[in-house]
């Protein structure tokens, strides 16, 4: 999960699954558009929510791949 906050809401930390995320544009706002075809106001930029979701996935690559920065060659 990523956190991200809403609009006018910057105390309240929402958690959200970022293969959820359809598209991400700032009109002026930012807004998050889901594949449930919810929409969502955030405080956050679009560079700042495709950077947390590219942290969160590194993570769970990171976490997949056992700590292993090598690749494994088969002969």
């Amino acid at each position: 999960m990523i956190v991200l906050h809403r609009l006018a809401h910057s105390d309240e930390a929402l958690h959200l699954n970022p293969d959820l995320i359809q598209s991400v544009q700032a009109c002026p706002d930012t807004t998050v558009r889901l594949t449930t075809g919810q929409r969502l106001l955030v405080d956050e930029t679009p560079e700042e929510v495709t950077e947390a979701i590219r942290a969160w996935r590194a993570q769970v690559l990171a976490k997949a791949m056992g700590g292993r920065t090598t690749a494994v060659v088969a002969a």
